[in-house]
């Protein structure tokens, strides 16, 4: 037995940002650590992500996760006891060979990516190392490019706007500190035109504002005039960034703008879009349209790609031959990697390799509903991903991410490099 063997696999029930139960794991190693994992939770989801398993019937709203709990308890604890924590492949592979199921339905990807973050969580301590150190052995690191949500709306908001995350990203920050000191002067400047004009109706999910906006395109202008307000010039110091969501309101090529009432072809949707590039400081667009419109995809990115940063999210739900298609298809340049969607470290790195192969942006990103774990700042610095995508700039589910990334960079000193505007793909 080795200092760093496994000899415990606990988990039990904690509560994420929107008071709905979710799993904690701890795995404990043979030197005394104890590495922790908390799963978090998305609202807007894929169809091909992984799976949380949730237990139905009436309590919590169908959302407990009792069963999730048991299965770490059970049939993963026995499945890795006594392997080595350093062998996170092996262990993430035992994991999804024990789950056997394409989208971890039967352990649940809540369980699974909660022991995968636990055991990276406790190797790294073992070794008295953070975990972004831990996760980059000798390779090189970069402070992300934060995308910092303003205003929410879709699934984050009630539905308010049809558009999901209106964002900034602070293109002309010189540091990752100077970013965040762009991004909180942004986001009060923001809050104060919303109170001033009578159309703040309090906070979404991920803690931007949540609207009251006759139109999509109010939120665009208004998140324009608050980055004027905090001192800023649009598209020199801080841009904005889409996040479209359009699997939510998109239908075999139809998309239903309810804020609006009114439906856009494919074509029509890509036309709205290609006119908010040319009159908006936009850099990067998620989701533009649904997951399944793959000829849209194609379509928008050729016209668009050398302008914007194109995002697949739902279009690639964090797996790495899904992005090698996309980028064989040229249907987008960037993607987000979301450790739970893909269910294990393991294939949300290989997810993440697949996309710098590709010559793709990498944005590692939360949840709607997430905790106060902080793994994924440390993902986003130790795998040098470039981007990080949190949410807002308030909860503090939020605020422990965008912190500890502070923290990574005054501990780097002066061996902290910002990825910077250069984090984007490059466009002509």
């Amino acid at each position: 037995m080795t200092p760093t063997t496994i000899t415990r696999v606990h988990a039990r029930r904690v509560w994420d940002s929107r008071g709905r139960p979710t799993v904690e794991a701890e795995v404990r190693l043979a030197c005394g650590v104890v590495g922790r994992g908390i799963a978090p939770a998305g609202a807007s989801r894929g169809s091909r992500e992984a799976v949380d398993l949730r237990d139905g019937g009436t309590r919590h709203g169908g959302h407990d996760v009792a069963q999730a709990i048991a299965n770490v308890r059970g049939p993963i604890a026995r499945a890795i006891f006594e392997m080595d924590a350093l062998d996170q492949a092996d262990i993430d592979a035992k994991m999804i060979e024990l789950d056997g199921t394409p989208d971890k339905s039967k352990l649940g990807g809540n369980a699974m990516v909660a022991v995968s973050l636990a055991v990276a969580q406790a190797a790294a301590l073992a070794h008295d190392m953070p975990l972004w150190q831990h996760l980059a052995g000798d390779e090189p690191v970069s402070l992300p490019l934060p995308e910092v949500q303003i205003f929410g709306g879709g699934a984050h908001a009630g539905r308010r706007i049809d558009i999901q995350d209106l964002m900034v990203i602070p293109v002309g920050a010189w540091s990752y500190d100077d970013a965040l000191t762009m991004v909180a002067e942004i986001y009060r400047a923001a809050g104060a035109l919303m109170q001033e004009s009578g159309k703040l109706a309090g906070v979404a999910d991920e803690g931007g504002w949540w609207p009251q906006f006759a139109t999509n395109e109010e939120a665009l202008e208004m998140t324009v005039r608050a980055i004027e307000r905090a001192g800023g010039h649009p598209g020199t110091d801080a841009a904005l960034s889409l996040d479209i969501a359009a699997s939510e309101f998109g239908r075999e090529g139809t998309y239903t703008l309810a804020l609006e009432g009114r439906s856009l072809d494919r074509d029509g949707m890509a036309e709205m879009l290609l006119d908010w590039i040319e009159r908006y400081p936009i850099v990067s667009i998620e989701d533009p349209f649904a997951e399944d419109d793959r000829d849209a995809w194609i379509a928008f990115t050729r016209a668009a790609r050398h302008r914007v940063q194109v995002v697949g999210d739902d279009y690639l739900t964090t797996n790495a031959e899904r992005i090698a298609e996309a980028a064989a298809d040229a249907a987008c340049n960037a993607v987000l990697i979301k450790v739970n969607q893909a269910g294990t470290l393991t294939e949300a790195k290989a997810a993440l390799d697949a996309g710098k192969a590709a010559g793709f942006g990498t944005i590692v990103s939360a949840r709607s509903g997430e905790s106060e774990d902080v793994a994924i700042a440390h993902l986003a610095v130790g795998w040098n991903a470039g981007q990080l995508k949190v949410g807002s700039f308030a909860r503090s589910e939020r605020m422990a991410k965008w912190n500890e990334v502070l923290r990574i960079e005054d501990a780097l000193g002066g061996d902290g490099r910002f990825a910077g505007a250069a984090a984007l793909p490059p466009r002509k």
